[in-house]
Parts: structure tokens; sequence; C-alpha cells
């Protein structure tokens, strides 16, 4: 496997964050099993190390001073592993992101934190992170459990649902995911029933083959 340290990277009209390859889940469709990557603008996303909080700011720094970064409408925590493995990390880069740079604030994550830190992480995002997405996969828990594979077992699907409300209520816009041609129709309407309720928007992403 190549590895790098590829610490942020441009994809789409945003900045991404690389925190970790760490990850509690093993999704059926992940890319990370193939052999190609999603992200055009990068050699390799697996890391050799996993970045310090420093270390990252100073990449982003370097970005700024680069004539694209003002086209950029936000930067994102996503790379190859669940950016809240490296919670400390992301709150002290998404705090200089908003207080230094100016720029909205996203995380892409599998809804997980709360297991992983043993806490609720939704009071600490808010005012740092703007947009949390969360990828749902399923809005039936076996058929969640079946395609996500998370260590946390039964609990997972529950903590998802509950950090996606605990977002909503601390003032962060939540969206919610799923992978288009991977769970039915009749799923998808459930999904869509679950986001209405807490007040999260649902999104369905296009399945990448790999």
């Amino acid at each position: 496997m190549k590895k790098g340290f590829t610490i942020v990277y441009p994809e789409f009209d945003g900045l991404y964050i690389n925190l970790t390859n760490r990850c509690p889940c093993a999704c059926t469709f992940c890319i990370r099993k193939g052999e190609r990557t999603e992200f055009s603008n990068v050699d390799t996303l697996w890391l050799e190390r996993e970045p310090t909080a420093v270390e990252v700011i100073d990449a982003l720094v370097a970005e700024s001073k680069k004539s694209e970064f003002v086209s950029y409408k936000e930067i994102v925590f996503c790379g190859y592993g669940e950016p809240t493995e490296k919670l400390d990390v992301l709150l002290e880069v998404a705090l200089f992101i908003k207080r230094e740079l100016k720029k909205s604030v996203r995380l892409n994550t599998n809804g997980l934190g709360d297991l992983l830190n043993k806490k609720s992480i939704a009071p600490l995002l808010a005012k740092k992170i703007d947009a949390v997405s969360i990828s749902l996969n399923s809005s039936d828990e076996e058929i969640y459990l079946r395609t996500v594979n998370p260590i946390f077992g039964k609990e997972s699907h529950a903590a998802l649902l509950r950090f996606a409300e605990d977002c909503v209520k601390s003032g962060i816009r939540v969206i919610l995911s799923t992978v288009s041609t991977t769970i039915s129709k009749a799923d998808e309407e459930e999904c869509a029933k679950i986001c209405k309720k807490i007040g999260a928007e649902y999104r369905i992403r296009e399945f990448e083959p790999f």
C-alpha cells in the first residue's frame, strides 16, 4: 500500500483535511477497499503517520497564501478515515479556521464520534463546525449493521441518530446521507422521514464503484 503525508487537498469547491486513516467501520461500498482514489487531486490519502494540530494548521496557512484559496467555499474534515478519531486535533484546527481563516467548516463523519470519545461531542463542535454530513446508510438498524460493520455493534445506529439530533439542537446544519443503489427506494423514503423528524437534510450520494 502506497503511503504519503497529504494533510490538505483541494476537491470540488473546497479544501479538505485528512486527519487520520483510522475508522471504526468497514462499509461494504468503501473506496478504501479498492486500488483507486475518488480524490482526483492527490496521489494517495493513506498516511505514513497522523499529523499534529500544528502540522495541520501550518498546512492550512500555506494554502491560505495561494491565489486559489479565496475560491474555496468551505474547509472540510474528510480524508481516508473518521475525523472524530482525532477529536482534539479537529477541535483545535476548526477553531483556528473560524478565527483566522474565516471560512465555513464542514465535518464529514460516520456519526459514531460519541461512541469513539465516550461522551456527547455535539456541544464541543458547536460554533466551530458549521455543517455536519453524516453517513446514515439505512433507516433500518439491521441493514445498517450489515452494510457498515461498525465495531460498536448494535448500539451504533441509535448513537448515530442521537448524534445527529444533538447537532441539530446545537445549531449545526446536519445532512444525513445514503448511497444510491445500496438500499431500496422504500428505505430511502424512510431515511427522508427520519431527516424531516429531527430537522436534518437528506442527500442521496452517487455510488462510486471501486
